[in-house]
Parts: C-alpha cells; structure tokens; sequence
C-alpha cells in the first residue's frame, strides 16, 4: 500500500480504528469486484479518504456489507464499507496507481528500466486507466477530465526549471484530487459541499505531492532523476511552509463542509495529515518548525519528530535503541520493553537513510523474511523491502496478535 495517511490504531479512539478498518477492507473488495484480483494491489491510504467522506456526509452512504476472512484481520470475517464511495475510492486509487506506474517508466527507475518490465507495466498503466475512467462515469464522475489531468503532470513537469514556482508542477495533481473530493459531496446528496471539498481536495493533493518528493529528494539526486523541488530550486524550507498552509487551509474548508458524521474525517484529514508532514520533513532531516504546530486543535497528541543521521540511525530514534531508556535493538519508544515489540530483536534489515533499494528478488527475500518475522505490523518504522524507505507499523491492520497494544504512537 502506498499513501501519505497511514494511521495507527492508538491514534483513532471510540471505535475509529474499526471504521477505518471497514473502509480499507471495503475499498480492497470493490477493486477485486469492479476490477479483478490483480487490481487489489492498488489498495492505497489516499484512495481511502474519498470513501471516507461519502459515508461521512449521509447516513445512507455509510452501509457495510459482511466479508470473509482475510489475512490482514487475523483470518477474521469483518463488516467492510460498501456502496459509492468505496466504487469512487476504488476507481480514484487506480488512477493514482496508474499514474505512479507511469511515472516510474519515465523515469526508468529499479526495474523499470528493462524493456520486458516496462512494456508489461506500460500494459497494465493503461488498463487500470481504461477501468478508472469508465468506473467514474458509471458514478457520474468525469472520468475523462480526470485522465487528462493526470496526464498534464508530464507536461508541468517538462516546462518546470529553476526559479518556476513548484505550484505550476503540483497543479494537476491538486485538480485532480480537488475533483474527486467534491463528487463525494454529489454522491452524498449535499451539493452545497462540494466547494469546500474541492478546496480541501486540492490542498491535500498539494501535500501528498510535496511529501513524495520530499521523501525521494535525496535519492533522486543520487540517481539523476527529476525531482520538483530539485528542478525548480525550491528548498525545504519552502516546501514545508507551503505544507504547513495547506493542513490548516484542509482544517478550514472542513469547517465549512457537513456532514453527518465527521469524526473519522477530522481525525485523518487534520490530525494524521499533520502527523504525516511531520513525520516526512523529520526522515528528510528539517523536523518541525512550530509555525503550524500553535494552530492545531490536536498539538497535545503529537508525538516528537525522529531525528535522523546520515548513517541511518536516529539520534533521538528509540527504535534503535537511542531514545529515553532504550537499552539497544528495538522497534518502540523508549521505556523497559522498548515500547511495542522490545523483547524482539528484528531489526534486520536494517532502516538507511538515505534508502537502499533492493531489487526485485532481493525485496522478495526482504519482504518474505520481514512477513515472517512480523515486522510489518510490529516494527515501527520499517524499512520498505524494494524502496527501503521508512514505513509506519500495520497495528492498525493487524489483529494476529497483542504486540502492539503498548505502543506510544499518539
């Protein structure tokens, strides 16, 4: 999965995490029925939030529909999030994943850059658009419109040079998810919403853009490869600002929105929206400046950035055993067990910054390994078994064992 909202069970309280849960399993099944099995990898967190509004905004778009057992809910039948808004969300999010394939094959990354790999990943790119599109007119939603937004990205990005405003190259982007924001609100039946909606949807779409290229900033200059804020010459410094302004301007246009319940949604598009800008601008080495932070409804409930070295491992980072009574290894905050898993001592492989990719066999052994030795739900951060970059623990997805009831995630 992929995505720039990537709560934790302990940071959604009074039955969040479950509904949260129920939206991603939902979203999950709507991709296999509208599109087949091999569409469910497109699952991604971003997707989810339009389900998410659709059943905030009415009652009536908030029904569940019972599932089968599954791996991620510890082989566990659920009731999963069902109509509109999960077919929207499902039809967004393969749109989001074609256009990250795309992107990789013109920047000839990893595997990528073989003709055989690109060819069938060029093939694939195209069907999951064909499907995205012709899924969003059965909706109702400009499928077309948002395709040849997508695909104004390329352009934005081939005109963009020093001294271009980094906004000329997250426009698309911010249109696109503005767009699919305020066809929740026709979904939902309150039109009155879809303003504000698309407000907020363009400014999220500004954040998750940044983020992204905040977190491949280093490696795409180790590897030549274009990169926003490289091309245009905009720093950190900046990139953060911009980021800062558009959580609050998320927080404001939500305040001008309905809905009928929208607990979920401030708690993903407030809190862990902030919670995500923190947690990339911390890995990229320029943690908070406290701009924003006086601003936030939910400052008490934020956890302190991880500091990071250039060697990989955290300066204040208590997982590695280098925060407030860490005595080594370990996968938590500080404190006797290390907080959720300190009687382990997986933390192979190691967590690098910059990220140390892995090809496609290596990843395989390393997310093999990592699956069996459950760090994927346990280990907080782990590194991606290909991209090697940090990724936050599955606790919330993960009801195979108690590991992680004592984390310090809020």
């Amino acid at each position: 999965m992929f995505g720039i909202l990537r709560p934790c069970r302990h940071t959604l309280s009074d039955g969040l995490a479950e509904e949260w849960m129920s939206h991603m399993c939902g979203l999950c099944l709507a991709l296999r029925d509208d599109h087949g099995q091999a569409s469910r990898i497109a699952t991604n967190y971003d997707g989810l939030v339009v389900s998410v509004l659709t059943a905030a905004q009415s009652e009536e778009c908030a029904g569940t529909r019972r599932a089968g057992r599954c791996p991620l809910r510890g082989m566990r039948g659920a009731d999963v999030a069902d109509g509109s808004g999960a077919r929207l969300a499902a039809a967004v999010s393969l749109m989001l994943a074609s256009a990250k394939i795309a992107d990789h094959i013109e920047d000839g990354d990893g595997p990528y850059a073989r003709r055989g790999v690109r060819a069938l990943a060029g093939r694939v790119a195209e069907r999951w658009r064909r499907d995205a599109r012709e899924a969003g007119a059965g909706l109702g939603f400009d499928g077309a419109g948002l395709v040849a937004v997508v695909e104004r990205q390329r352009e934005a990005e081939l005109s963009a040079g020093p001294g271009t405003d980094v906004l000329e190259v997250t426009r698309p982007t911010e249109e696109a998810t503005g767009e699919a924001f305020a066809h929740t609100a026709v979904l939902a039946g309150r039109p009155g919403n879809a303003g504000p909606l698309r407000e907020a949807g363009r400014l999220f779409g500004r954040i998750a853009h940044l983020l992204d290229a905040v977190e491949d900033r280093e490696e795409d200059r180790a590897r030549d490869a274009w990169n926003p804020l490289t091309a245009t010459g905009t720093g950190l410094g900046r990139a953060r600002e911009l980021c800062d302004d558009a959580v609050l301007g998320v927080r404001l246009a939500l305040e001008e929105a309905e809905f009928a319940d929208d607990r979920l949604v401030r708690a993903l598009l407030v809190g862990e929206l902030h919670r995500a800008v923190d947690r990339v601008f911390a890995h990229g080495g320029y943690p908070h400046q406290g701009q924003y932070q006086n601003h936030h409804p939910h400052h008490h409930q934020q956890q302190p950035p991880h500091q990071w070295r250039g060697d990989g491992s955290g300066a204040h980072d208590a997982h590695h055993g280098g925060g407030p009574g860490g005595d080594g290894p370990g996968h938590g905050g500080g404190g006797d067990k290390d907080g959720c898993c300190g009687s382990c001592s997986c933390d192979t492989p190691e967590l690098r910054h910059p990220p140390e990719r892995r090809g496609v066999l290596a990843g395989c052994a390393a997310a093999l390994f990592m699956c069996c030795t459950c760090q994927f739900c346990c280990r907080d951060p782990h590194p991606g078994p290909w991209s090697g970059k940090p990724r936050n623990s599955w606790c919330d997805a993960c009801e195979c064992c108690n590991c992680c009831d004592c984390c310090r995630c809020g």
